[in-house]
């Protein structure tokens, strides 16, 4: 059965439909600049740079509220249906994982914090690295997700051993650093727990580009 083209209140859901990617799109660009900053924050030591990572989560969550509000006035209001309901359980779907993906900012901010006044270990290892594998990834699932661009996303979520494959060598150096100089275990166990926090930001965009398949074909695919 054809979808049905047009809604008795196109215009108003229409408006609604783009405030709605509008939120998403800056969550996304917020996570990718939470990424840098609580990097920034590991690799200078700046105390303040953490601090700022951590407040200004309020602000993504308030981001998702909003969003979350809208899209239930839109379903409660105006029973949208087919490809429109689609698309507001898809914006939704990334608006959470983009929500997650911060706290995991909070997460390495708070642990950048602590290692702060402590030395340095082989200039962080691959860390850095593999954050900016991660920014890349959710700058590149955003520009499918504007785009509409299911292929692109296919191919987002294919790229994700790239990621794995840094943080297994990481985690693997890391493992043998402790081994070699017990006084290594606090701060080295920490960058492990950040890497980790990096691999799970990397993975929920591979649930967005799930999401992004689901809003534009109408069904659910494993692409993890």
């Amino acid at each position: 059965m054809a979808e049905p083209l047009l809604h008795p209140h196109r215009a108003l859901l229409d408006e609604e439909l783009s405030r709605l990617r509008s939120i998403v799109s800056d969550m996304g660009e917020f996570v990718d600049g939470a990424i840098t900053r609580a990097m920034q924050g590991l690799t200078e030591r700046n105390v303040s740079l953490c601090a700022k990572v951590i407040a200004e989560d309020a602000l993504l969550n308030e981001q998702q509220r909003d969003l979350r509000e809208i899209a239930f006035t839109v379903v409660l209001t105006q029973t949208p249906v087919a490809r429109d309901l689609r698309e507001i359980m898809g914006l939704l779907y990334m608006s959470s994982e983009l929500e997650r993906m911060g706290d995991h900012c909070v997460s390495i901010a708070k642990i950048a914090r602590n290692l702060a006044d402590l030395p340095e270990l082989k200039g962080y290892v691959d860390l850095p690295k593999m954050a900016q594998f991660c920014s890349e990834r959710v700058r590149t699932i955003l520009a499918a997700v504007v785009s509409r661009d299911v292929l692109a996303a296919r191919q987002i979520a294919a790229s994700d051993d790239r990621v794995d494959r840094v943080y297994h060598r990481l985690f693997d150096d890391l493992i043998q650093m402790m081994t070699d100089d017990v006084t290594t275990v606090y701060r080295a166990t920490n960058l492990v727990f950040i890497a980790h926090h990096l691999e799970r930001i990397a993975d929920r965009v591979t649930n967005i580009a799930e999401d992004l398949v689901f809003l534009e074909a109408g069904r659910i695919e494993d692409l993890g």
